[in-house]
């Protein structure tokens, strides 16, 4: 395997763990064309978000605007929350996140494990994802303060910096060969970073972007979703790290294709996240149709281990009308065809 998935053998920080994670093909055509899953999961806390919370305040040490002893404030429905807390418990900063109850239960309870203080944007139990109150809290909380840093993922350039790294190992995992780069688009940092990057190495590939139906990065109409930590809600303004001119497709998939894709994706032993699903979904449907010898590189910035709660919880898809057999069913079948050409 290429060097560039083979990580230390010890190593003296958790943060040095980040990084070099593995590719899985997940499936294949008759005509050579093969879908990969960079499985971004392999990370530090399970997920991608730690390499641009790693940038982040590397950039803000480097600026002299966060010193020993500093705090940092983010915004955060999880994943970056998450990351930020390896990061400041490393170096000894105090981390406040500020979160709604729409992140995942589990999220939550493993940022408050590594020390950070969450501060609630709504207090009173409501389910609703608040990007945009969140956001004008954690910039109140830091403005003014010495020492303290509001990270401001959805803006700070230091987000796409931070994922240049995957570039660079799908670039050598592959030498070179990568005709499809598709991802969920959130901030914009991860796919847009590493596109951004991965023009410089390869040139003549694609760049799709998938955000959940409801998030408006790509058109209206808006409404509420349940995939956390992606898209861009109403009231709240697209990330600057979106970059459309880099993007040549955006799409949207609904909560019950990309949940429903997730729920069959575990059946072939793999747990993935539900922004995850949405990008798979919108890559195995159009697996088949590429041209023969594609290669077609999902990012899944996301596990699946912290979605027990919802999106493999009976119960929690049923209230919300989210439970589907039948694309289920439907999902299982592509994968089962696909899987037998590998």
């Amino acid at each position: 395997m290429s060097g560039a998935l083979q990580r230390p053998a010890v190593v003296s920080r958790v943060s040095d763990l980040i990084g070099r994670t593995p590719l899985l093909e997940l499936a294949a055509t008759e005509t050579g064309s093969r879908l990969l899953l960079k499985l971004e999961m392999y990370n530090p806390t399970g997920t991608a978000k730690i390499r641009m919370a790693r940038a982040m305040i590397d950039a803000a040490e480097a600026a002299g605007e966060l010193r020993p002893g500093g705090r940092i404030v983010e915004s955060t429905s999880g994943n970056t929350g998450l990351g930020l807390a390896v990061i400041a418990a490393e170096r000894g900063y105090t981390f406040t996140a500020v979160v709604d109850h729409h992140a995942c239960a589990d999220k939550l309870r493993g940022m408050q494990a590594l020390g950070t203080e969450l501060v609630y944007v709504v207090d009173d139990g409501t389910a609703e994802l608040a990007t945009a109150a969140r956001e004008e809290l954690a910039e109140d909380m830091a403005h003014g303060r010495d020492n303290t840093v509001f990270t401001e993922q959805h803006n700070n350039p230091a987000n796409d910096v931070g994922y240049f790294p995957v570039a660079h190992e799908l670039h050598e995992a592959l030498d070179g060969k990568i005709d499809v780069l598709i991802g969920a688009v959130g901030t914009g940092g991860a796919l847009c970073g590493t596109g951004r990057e991965l023009s410089r190495l390869v040139s003549g590939f694609t760049v799709i972007g998938v955000e959940p139906k409801g998030s408006i990065a790509f058109g209206g109409p808006a409404h509420d979703y349940h995939q956390s930590g992606t898209g861009t809600p109403e009231g709240a303004e697209i990330g600057a790290l979106v970059d459309f001119d880099l993007i040549d497709e955006g799409v949207k998939v609904g909560d019950v294709e990309a949940f429903a894709t997730c729920r069959a994706v575990a059946r072939t032993g793999l747990l993935i996240g539900g922004s995850a699903g949405g990008v798979v979904h919108e890559a195995l449907t159009r697996l088949p149709a590429l041209p023969p010898g594609t290669t077609m590189v999902a990012l899944v910035n996301d596990g699946g281990e912290k979605y027990m709660d919802t999106v493999f919880n009976d119960e929690w898809m049923r209230d919300r009308g989210l439970l589907d057999a039948e694309a289920e069913r439907n999902i299982d079948e592509l994968l089962t065809k696909l899987r037998g050409n590998r």
